[in-house]
């Protein structure tokens, strides 16, 4: 990985990529931080704190995971609240083919470890047709990524081997929310996202008595149905509205 990076950081795409990440790799360390200490005070040795966070390397489906694991949850719940949480990545690698699909495996797999919502949102503004600057795009990419890495295994890897030293009165459960907020906020870019962010909120609160935080899949599947619905007739209407006019 070291000799793969080192061959395209001077690209001008790579640096590019880095750069445009850096505004937001303040939020992504704070939740990486919340993340590694919240693992080990959920139970969790050290050992297999670290290697979660770089095994799974999903802030999000760890977070959901962890306190299912302090309760005792059964294994299938864990997994499928996982699925759950991380469903949208099947929706991202169905774009992400069109870009990467004429790679061999190991490089896609390699890509897919690394892929996260905010790398995904930044390279899509940048190249938003497959076609386009074929060239510049693997070099953007990995410089996104990289940093983004960076930016949550560092964190993370210091709130695991602190988390003894940090007090539970410093309220670091608000800090990590703070930070999935900031993070959320900036994947919601339209119409659809903010009415399935909304409606993913509402479920939570209406199902939070469920026991096992069933509540984060009932608002996650709610959320998906309500964009898969708006998929289906929204486009139809801008269409309409375009003949129209």
């Amino acid at each position: 990985m070291q000799s793969f990076v080192l061959a395209r950081w001077r690209h001008p795409e790579f640096r590019r990529g880095a750069r445009e990440m850096l505004g937001i790799t303040l939020g992504i360390s704070a939740w990486g931080l919340v993340t590694g200490v919240a693992m080990v005070k959920s139970g969790l040795s050290a050992g297999l704190a670290l290697l979660m966070s770089l095994i799974v390397f999903a802030g999000s489906s760890q977070l959901a995971a962890l306190p299912l694991i302090a309760s005792g949850a059964p294994l299938w719940v864990l997994w499928a609240t996982a699925f759950c949480v991380n469903l949208r990545f099947v929706i991202f690698s169905a774009q992400w083919r069109l870009y990467i699909g004429h790679l061999p495996l190991w490089q896609r797999l390699r890509f897919g470890y690394f892929a996260a919502d905010l790398n995904y949102v930044a390279f899509m503004r940048r190249f938003p047709a497959p076609e386009q600057e074929r060239e510049q795009q693997l070099p953007y990419y990995w410089g996104g990524v990289c940093l983004n890495w960076a930016a949550w295994q560092i964190p993370s890897v210091a709130g695991i081997f602190l988390a003894d030293r940090v007090p539970t009165e410093w309220g670091l459960g608000f800090a990590g929310v703070l930070a999935l907020l900031g993070l959320t906020y900036s994947l919601l870019s339209d119409r659809k996202s903010w009415i399935s962010a909304g409606v993913a909120a509402c479920a939570a609160v209406a199902a939070y008595a469920l026991p096992l935080r069933l509540n984060i899949v009932v608002a996650i599947a709610a959320a998906v149905a309500v964009g898969l619905l708006m998929d289906h007739r929204l486009p139809d209407a801008s269409r309409s509205n375009k003949e129209a006019a």
